[in-house]
C-alpha cells in the first residue's frame, strides 16, 4: 500500500513578498501619524468641554440652592452644600445634584467653588483643567463658571 502525499492547499508561488509587506506596513504607519494627533486631540477637547458642562451643571444646582434658601452656598460650605444640608439651614430642598461624582470633574479632582466669583459674579465654579494648576492653554487652560 502506497502512501499517497497530500496536496497543500499553499502552492510554491502563493503569499506575499517582503516589499508587498513594507508596503503595507508603511501605509498603516502614515495612517496612525495622520489619524493618531487628531483622534487624542478630540479626545483631549471632549474632556475640556465635558468639564464645562458639568460646571454649568453645578452652577444650576446653586441656583436651586439659591432658591430654597435664599443664598448661595458660603465657600466654606463650598459645593458639598449641595448634596447634603449644612446645619442650621432652613427650606433646604435637595440634595441638588444625582451623585457625588458631579463634584468632581473629569480628571478626577474637586471642582472649586469660590465666594464671591471672578468678575462679579456671587460666585464661581472652577477646574483647572488637566494639569490642575492655575493658568495654562489648550487643555491645561481653567474652566470657570
Amino acid at each position: 500500500m502506497a502512501l499517497k502525499r497530500r496536496r497543500s492547499f499553499w502552492s510554491d508561488d502563493s503569499g506575499a513578498t517582503l516589499l508587498e509587506m513594507l508596503v503595507v506596513l508603511g501605509i498603516i504607519a502614515l495612517l496612525a501619524a495622520v489619524v493618531g494627533p487628531r483622534v487624542v486631540d478630540y479626545l483631549s477637547r471632549a474632556k475640556s468641554q465635558t468639564a464645562g458642562l458639568q460646571a454649568d451643571q453645578l452652577r444650576g444646582a446653586a441656583q436651586l440652592f439659591f432658591v430654597d434658601v435664599g443664598r448661595y452656598p458660603s465657600e466654606q460650605e463650598g459645593l458639598s452644600a449641595l448634596m447634603s444640608a449644612p446645619g442650621g439651614i432652613e427650606g433646604w430642598s435637595g440634595p441638588y445634584l444625582e451623585s457625588r461624582e458631579a463634584l468632581n470633574d473629569p480628571w478626577g479632582r474637586p471642582f472649586l467653588y469660590e465666594s464671591p466669583g471672578r468678575e462679579g459674579q456671587p460666585f464661581s465654579v472652577v477646574s483647572f483643567g488637566r494639569d490642575g494648576a492655575s493658568g495654562g492653554t489648550g487643555e491645561d487652560t481653567d474652566i470657570v463658571r
